[in-house]
């Protein structure tokens, strides 16, 4: 079982900037792709951001060009650069591998005001 740590949120003005990072405890983090999700009041959770084993990337066209995802392996730790927030980035953000198969954390929750 892996367990995930998030922190980092919290509140900034449109147009600003947060970096979320995210711990894992699991010897296989190398082994994971890692992806950032999403879930804002009443809505589904969705995933914004993957990264793979290779480190190549993938976003959801909402973020794109505006978020960075990386991960650093030795630390067992993976990012979100967030940057031009929006209010619509609003919402809860978790990460998971790309199935979500493992339990969610906490997650860390980003509030963007206009």
């Amino acid at each position: 079982q892996v367990q995930f740590v998030e922190s980092g949120g919290g509140l900034v003005q449109a147009g600003g900037s947060l970096r979320l990072s995210c711990a894992a405890s699991a010897n296989t983090f190398s082994m994971l792709a890692l992806g950032w999700y999403r879930q804002a009041s009443g809505k589904q959770r969705e995933l914004v951001a993957r990264i793979y084993r290779g480190g190549n990337t993938n976003y959801a066209d909402s973020v794109k060009g505006r978020f960075t995802i990386s991960r650093d392996n030795a630390k067992n730790t993976v990012y979100l650069q967030m940057n031009s927030l929006k209010p619509e980035d609003t919402a809860v953000y978790y990460c998971n591998d790309l199935y979500g198969t493992f339990a969610w954390g906490q997650g860390t929750q980003v509030t963007v005001s206009s």
